[in-house]
């Protein structure tokens, strides 16, 4: 078959208007901005805080002005709650205290960074918690009630981890007396890809240490090599710490929707002052969030599969089938918070938390990208179709310029965003559109894909490659005269297609992705798989030479595009995770942030801090916007 018998054959088109999606306007930036930020993130939309009784009986919605509320636990009187909620603004978690009837909602920590997991003390004096505050790595803070004094406790240069490896604190835990605090960490491991080593995110692995609130006593009380120990909880004798233990490699099925049902972990305690190790539990779940309900009974959560819910090592208590998270039973026993997850699709334009005053930040579907003219393109992903639309920044004059239902694909691969038309790519003089259809993700291995480019208005459709292998992430030299793409299969690496000759040079032969023409021509901006478990945003010239890696944090570093003004915007995980890997639902990599830096790989800037996965920025500033 020839090269274009195969264009043809791939891109087999039918009759049928496309569907306009959901309307989306870009409403104008506040009085003073620059402007505004689209982006991406991968995370629940919403969360609720409820409170049950112990078997189930009774639920209802905790606050009373409940918001986007998560992560609770109760006083030691169990006359007030403590929570983590983003109700300042989506993706800014802060602290908050109210009483257990859910009246009377007060802020503790409420600044810019990442705080989760508020636990008072059982003397009611201090609150230990998560926070990025700081070198924005998660640390076990405190905070004295009566003074407001906070301490990071685990920040000190004594206890500094290695700062080219993983360097987190999760999950704080009292213990009865209020002399020593619990938590997990993954301080001085190794950034681990999934599938043993080969797979292209990374795994947790964490230990369980103790700590006394004025910085004292640091060590490690259970640890295992190859696994990973989490959300310690102390017993009531204060003896033993219990806690879940899963595999490291498991901490990635943990949160993917393909493998929660399949992966198992156990609960596990250790006797505090001597390290003697008992495990409670045996044989298939997911079981997390373990707590001492009493002195010899311990409940946890089975997350994910038939089984889900709150469940007991004993089975004196009846499980309770109910999709929940973060289960957390109140002092007597007879009660439990948790909370319930909402993922359904934020509207596009929806305000999100900003972290810079100068610019708002607003949520937008994926690749994200703006012609001369100021004419936006996405991949709508999120209404299940992975067609390319364009309209003004406005919203207006909306127009489906491919439609991945009239593209011969597999519309059951479509609706998972495993296929479709992705990243679309302007010519530098507005007239036209390209951008890859095909299978994408996990599957472009085994599936193919092939360049196309159409005219701004969808006509005069043209196949670019002719699928052989699985190209893909265009994007146009100055001139509009040459496609730089990647090829993912039996060839690796980026492409140089020259329009007018249809002659292809090879650019690099590495498992190279996401190119990035700069506006002036110079630079080629990708993501280079510099390791097996690592990623790096590298530049090279379009003739092949003067390659630079500009990162080298070894937590990925990807998705790299030019900015307006000529710096780097790109998702890294350079300081680490964010939460436990295993507690995290339906994401790939939950500890992305987006950071800019100059073309020279300096002056780099985080531009979120949030607890979830950002990604795909694109500044629209505000004479784009009034066009």
């Amino acid at each position: 078959m020839s090269p274009d018998m195969k264009r043809r054959a791939f891109l087999a088109a039918t009759a049928g208007a496309a569907l306009l999606p959901m309307p989306f306007a870009v409403s104008a930036a506040a009085s003073g901005k620059k402007g505004v930020m689209l982006m991406n993130r991968i995370g629940p939309s919403a969360s609720t805080l409820y409170l049950s009784d112990a078997d189930g009986s009774n639920e209802r919605v905790l606050l009373q002005n409940a918001a986007f509320d998560y992560h609770a636990g109760f006083s030691a009187d169990g006359t007030s709650v403590f929570f983590t909620s983003e109700r300042g603004g989506d993706g800014n978690s802060c602290l908050y205290r109210a009483r257990i009837d859910g009246s009377g909602v007060q802020p503790l920590v409420t600044d810019s960074a990442m705080t989760d997991w508020a636990v008072p003390s059982p003397d009611g004096k201090k609150v230990a918690f998560v926070s990025t505050s700081g070198d924005h790595r998660t640390h076990i803070w405190s905070l004295d009630l009566a003074t407001k004094r906070l301490t990071n406790l685990t920040g000190t240069a004594a206890l500094a981890g290695d700062p080219e490896s993983p360097d987190g604190h999760f999950r704080p835990s009292w213990s009865p007396d209020s002399q020593w605090i619990a938590f997990s960490s993954d301080r001085n491991t190794t950034w681990r890809g999934h599938s043993n080593g080969a797979g292209w995110e990374h795994t947790q692995e964490l230990s369980i240490y103790i700590i006394r609130p004025n910085g004292s006593g640091f060590r490690q009380v259970a640890t295992r090599d190859g696994y990973c120990l989490g959300s310690p909880k102390w017993s009531p004798d204060g003896s033993r710490i219990v806690f879940y233990e899963i595999t490291v490699e498991g901490t990635w099925g943990a949160h993917r929707p393909e493998a929660i049902g399949v992966v198992e972990s156990q609960i596990v305690s250790v006797d505090v002052a001597t390290g003697a190790r008992v495990q409670h539990t045996a044989g298939p779940a997911l079981k997390v969030a373990p707590q001492y309900v009493n002195a010899t009974e311990i409940g946890y959560l089975v997350k994910g599969g038939a089984d889900e819910g709150l469940a007991y090592v004993s089975g004196t208590r009846p499980s309770v089938k109910r999709a929940l998270r973060s289960p957390v039973w109140s002092p007597d026993g007879k009660s439990v918070i948790y909370e319930r997850l909402d993922y359904t699709t934020r509207a596009l334009d929806a305000p999100l938390h900003s972290w810079d005053s100068e610019w708002d930040y607003r949520f937008c579907d994926v690749f994200p990208a703006l012609s001369k003219d100021g004419r936006l393109a996405i991949t709508d992903k999120q209404v299940g179709t992975s067609s390319i639309v364009t309209m003004r920044a406005d919203g207006s004059d909306q127009k489906v310029v491919f439609d991945s239902a009239t593209s011969g694909l597999d519309p059951a691969m479509v609706a998972k965003g495993l296929a479709g038309a992705f990243r679309p790519a302007w010519s530098h003089d507005g007239k036209w559109i390209a951008f890859g259809v095909g299978g994408w993700f996990q599957t472009r291995a085994t599936s193919g894909a092939v360049l196309v480019r159409v005219r701004s208005d969808g006509s005069s459709q043209q196949v670019l490659t002719d699928g052989t292998v699985n190209a893909g992430f265009p994007s146009y030299s100055q001139d509009g005269k040459r496609i730089v793409y990647r090829v993912w299969g039996q060839e690796m690496g980026l492409r140089i297609l020259d329009l007018e000759t249809g002659a292809t040079t090879v650019l690099t032969t590495e498992s190279d992705n996401l190119p990035d023409w700069s506006w002036d021509g110079k630079l080629i901006l990708f993501t280079r798989r510099t390791s097996p478990t690592n990623f790096d945003v590298c530049t090279i010239k379009p003739d092949g030479s003067a390659l630079k890696i500009l990162t080298s944090s070894g937590a990925n570093d990807g998705h790299a595009v030019w900015n307006y003004d000529g710096r780097v915007l790109y998702s890294s995980g350079m300081y680490g995770f964010r939460e436990e890997a295993a507690l995290y639902d339906d994401t790939f990599q939950p500890y992305g942030q987006i950071f800019s830096m100059k073309a020279d790989g300096s002056d780099k800037k985080m531009l979120t801090d949030s607890q979830w996965e950002d990604s795909m920025p694109l500044f629209l500033t505000q004479d784009v916007l009034s066009r």
